[in-house]
């Protein structure tokens, strides 16, 4: 179901970004292409290198690819994809994009998007439940955006409730349901 599906991959700053590798080999084991967006701090958990490898693309983090000014065109991106999966999204780019922020590369690539979006926070327990984060997840689920809910669980703050990322398997399980035409919400 995934076969030449156009997937762009945004991965942010979180402890939860070594899952996006997991995600990307899925992704391409399912025949899909994956473009990888490394917000700024995301590389601080996760390498380009390591993505770019898995996904056999170069990584993009910036609107501008070098000194010789050529950019990362954020509208051909949106135009792209058949969908955009931010996972893990950070508190700080749902809010962003929840607000029509756009001082990044993924979230211009968001605002200019025209597939589906799937989000997959992940942040600490106190952060997910706070209700501006959770006033932002219904923001965005009204612009029709999909919120992959955060598991329960061991936290790398050692506290113990929901805010984990949702597992690689669980997103494919979700792609997988929105491109066999499906309905039913799962």
């Amino acid at each position: 179901m995934l076969r030449q599906k156009r997937i762009i991959l945004g991965v942010c700053g979180s402890i939860a970004a070594y899952k996006a590798a997991l995600l990307v080999r899925q992704l391409i084991k399912a025949e899909a292409e994956v473009q990888v967006i490394l917000t700024a701090s995301a590389s601080a958990f996760i390498t380009p290198l390591t993505l770019a490898t898995l996904s056999k693309r170069p990584v993009l983090s910036e609107f501008v690819r070098d000194e010789t000014g050529v950019w990362n065109n954020h509208v051909e991106l949106g135009l792209w994809a058949d969908a955009l999966v931010i996972a893990p999204a950070s508190a700080n780019t749902v809010a962003k994009m929840a607000c029509g922020f756009c001082d990044n590369l993924l979230t211009a690539t968001y605002l200019s998007a025209r597939c589906p979006v799937f989000i997959a926070p992940a942040m600490d327990l106190d952060m997910y439940r706070h209700p501006a984060v959770q006033a932002n997840f219904r923001k965005l689920q009204g612009y029709g955006n999909r919120i992959i809910e955060a598991g329960y669980g061991e936290l790398a703050s050692g506290l113990t409730g929901q805010g984990r990322m949702a597992e690689p398997e669980e997103i494919m399980k979700v792609l997988q349901h929105h491109f066999s035409g499906d309905k039913k919400i799962v």
